[in-house]
């Protein structure tokens, strides 16, 4: 028997396979295709935060978790002072507490200072934090630039997708608002 059938298109594969997803149950709703999003999500996720605290330990700081390192660079984004309440805003943390242990954790490193404004605890990012922040800067663009630009992902590419991330965001915390209330 002879195989003359031509090889199949990377669409033609996807689709006889199905949607790469975690959960079938969700896949066969109305939005397969944003099962598949949310699978990839929960990969991607996984290993950002994994990349984020290694990266973060070959800077010279192990020992901090994803969230950790997050805060880190949320204080030290154009070396201004932070509010709590506006770290925790930026970085959609809902939870507080978790920026508040997070904060003493890094300023017993020595990594930011704070100080009292009234109630409110205002953070900045000491040397030793900002340098820390450098040295991953240096990691990430030796380690991590080069894979990603072997994708040939332009650079608006990648805008683009932050944009769709950033916009997919703002619909789960909608519905993260009427779930709360379903």
């Amino acid at each position: 028997m002879s195989n003359d059938a031509a090889p199949l298109s990377d669409t033609e594969t996807a689709a006889a396979v199905g949607p790469v997803v975690s959960s079938s149950h969700l896949a066969g709703g109305g939005s397969p295709a944003l099962s598949e999003v949310e699978y990839g999500l929960m990969v991607f996720s996984s290993a950002f935060e994994r990349w984020m605290v290694r990266c973060m330990a070959a800077a010279g700081l192990p020992g901090l978790s994803s969230t950790e390192v997050a805060i880190l660079h949320s204080v030290a984004h154009r070396e201004r002072e932070k509010r709590m309440a506006d770290i925790a805003l930026v970085l959609d943390i809902e939870d507080t507490h978790i920026v508040s242990y997070a904060l003493k954790k890094l300023e017993t490193a020595g990594l930011i200072h704070s100080r009292r404004d009234g109630k409110e605890k205002v953070v900045s990012i000491s040397e030793r934090g900002s340098a820390a922040c450098t040295r991953y800067g240096q990691i990430r663009e030796k380690l991590l630039i080069g894979l990603t630009r072997q994708a040939r992902l332009s650079e608006g590419e990648l805008s683009e997708t932050a944009a769709l991330l950033r916009m997919l965001s703002g619909a789960y915390n909608q519905a993260a608002r009427a779930a709360a209330t379903y």
